[in-house]
């Protein structure tokens, strides 16, 4: 058509996207979900959804970002947005399910089932599975999903200080399990520090 303007929304910046998506341009919505559709279905994964509920849950929180895409004011990073929809959408299912009941008991501990020996690598996803449900939720909330203490702590409708214990529990976990080979990196750091 003579006076029409193909835009090639690939080359657009996240919040230019979401100027043309917020007026209707579809295409541009669509380019955001490209972007960004793996990277929100790893945190649902990481809160501990199964592949199939993570993709339905992500297909519902980016239905929610384009419905919602006006009030992304580009603050911040659309990707932190939505997967902050994202979280909210899957802690309202396990809601539902009854399942987050579990989140706040104390001292629930889940075994490690790998089996395999400590030279091997460990990747963070398996990490997180070996963690108490509450803790893995926590972590990923406040690190995957960028949500503070507070804001976790709302969306979990747990005790700030609950939230905080389940975090830092984790993070020490994750970071015991990370280590080299028995923490033998850390007992040379603090040898030598």
């Amino acid at each position: 058509m003579p006076g029409s303007k193909t835009i090639r929304f690939a080359s657009l910046h996240d919040v230019e996207l979401c100027t043309h998506a917020a007026v209707g341009e579809r295409r541009a919505f669509g380019e955001l979900v490209r972007r960004h559709g793996s990277a929100v279905r790893g945190l649902l994964r990481r809160m501990g959804a199964q592949p199939a509920e993570a993709d339905d849950v992500a297909q519902d929180a980016f239905l929610t970002a384009f419905e919602r895409i006006a009030e992304f004011r580009g603050e911040g990073a659309f990707a932190g947005w939505v997967k902050r929809i994202a979280a909210r959408l899957y802690l309202r299912k396990l809601q539902r399910d009854r399942k987050l009941h579990l989140f706040a008991e104390e001292g629930v501990e889940t075994t490690d089932s790998t089996g395999g020996d400590a030279d091997a690598a460990i990747d963070l996803d398996e990490a997180l599975k070996t963690l108490a449900s509450g803790e893995r939720i926590c972590v990923t909330l406040c690190f995957a999903a960028g949500l503070s203490h507070a804001e976790a702590a709302e969306a979990l409708n747990l005790p700030l200080g609950t939230v905080k214990s389940h975090v830092k529990r984790g993070l020490d976990k994750l970071r015991t399990r990370l280590a080299p080979a028995h923490g033998a990196a850390l007992e040379g750091r603090r040898e030598n520090g």
